[in-house]
């Protein structure tokens, strides 16, 4: 009838387009690791991915236009950066160091303090630190929705106009598509007698069993996604809070996540600061149970009764060597 029309004509006025139809996007990790987790809400398709990538690379989403994703998480250095600790617009320093966007589909939290719970929320923290890129999301979103692909790719993935939660859900979608196994330590657990030699062999053993390693570090990802304090940069003036920062609790205070130890190999320097510079100087670091402070998580006390030699740290970052796999790696997308 002309008045269920109207009615209909009335409910349907104002109320957002429906999202268009999804077309899955299965994400098939390398052996050795699990099904990727996927959040109900970002579900990962095709063109979602592609459009995450030309967001992960686009530094018009920097005040200065001089920072992307990509200037610290740099797929051609195992995801991550060569520098201590990453440089900002205007040149500004900031305090931790990259971690590698490789495997991060895994981790139950995101930075090293873990603030953020996801990829979708870790994507727009830099994008609005005035350390980092230093933009206000309005910006950036007004300033991308000028642009007619962009536009024509919101429209396509979401049904919308250029939006914060489109860009964070892109970048993040892109992101879990980065990851690394098929390693020679897959191989070996795959049955492949060969694939390590007798050093690595040695290494694997202490690691799981001897040195207490795998508690946080655990397989298949090589990390427990808690946090620890090794009290790596205790000797500074003014240590790094870590995770009090978040917690507001004491005994958090100088606690950092347990990073994964897939490809660590290819993503040096290590830890929170950067401050230690190659993967023999921080196992042995932490070999040897951190560095004493007041907050020294009990777990790093029970490494160093362990007693490692010279010889089982060499043999362990022999093994280390072996968690590194195949990634992906890639130029720069052709951005609007």
């Amino acid at each position: 009838s002309v008045l269920g029309i109207l009615a209909l004509i009335t409910v349907t006025v104002g109320q957002p387009p429906p999202p268009p139809p999804v077309a899955p996007m299965t994400i098939d990790p390398p052996a050795g690791l699990p099904p990727v987790p996927v959040p109900k809400d970002n579900p990962v398709t095709a063109a979602k991915v592609e459009l995450g990538k030309m967001l992960y690379f686009d530094k018009r989403m920097s005040k200065d236009k001089t920072i992307s994703c990509a200037t610290c998480h740099d797929p051609k250095k195992g995801w991550a950066e060569r520098e201590p600790t990453s440089k900002g617009i205007d040149q500004q320093v900031g305090e931790r160091n990259a971690p590698t966007v490789i495997n991060a589909a895994y981790m139950t939290s995101m930075f090293w303090d873990g603030r953020a719970k996801d990829l979708e929320e870790q994507a727009l923290g830099p994008i609005q630190n005035p350390m980092e890129m230093g933009m206000k999301m309005e910006l950036v979103t007004d300033e991308l929705g000028k642009i007619p692909e962009y536009q024509k790719r919101f429209k396509e993935v979401f049904g919308t106009e250029v939006t914060k939660e489109g860009i964070a859900k892109a970048i993040a979608a892109f992101e879990r598509t980065i990851l690394s196994g098929g390693s020679p330590y897959d191989r070996h657990e795959a049955g492949d007698q060969k694939a390590l030699n007798e050093a690595q062999q040695r290494g694997l053993d202490i690691f799981m069993n001897t040195g207490q390693c795998s508690t946080c570090h655990t397989p298949p990802v090589f990390s427990n996604g808690r946090f620890y304090n090794a009290g790596v940069d205790a000797d500074k003036k003014q240590p790094d809070d870590g995770r009090k920062k978040v917690s507001s609790n004491e005994k958090d205070r100088g606690a950092f996540r347990v990073p994964h130890l897939r490809s660590v190999a290819d993503t040096a320097p290590y830890f929170h600061d950067g401050s230690v510079p190659t993967l023999e100087d921080a196992v042995t670091l932490m070999a040897h149970g951190g560095k004493d402070n007041p907050n020294l998580s009990p777990i790093l006390k029970s490494v160093r009764e362990a007693k490692l030699t010279d010889e089982n740290i060499k043999d362990l970052v022999e093994f280390l060597k072996t968690l590194s796999g195949k990634y992906p790696t890639m130029e720069p997308p052709k951005l609007p």
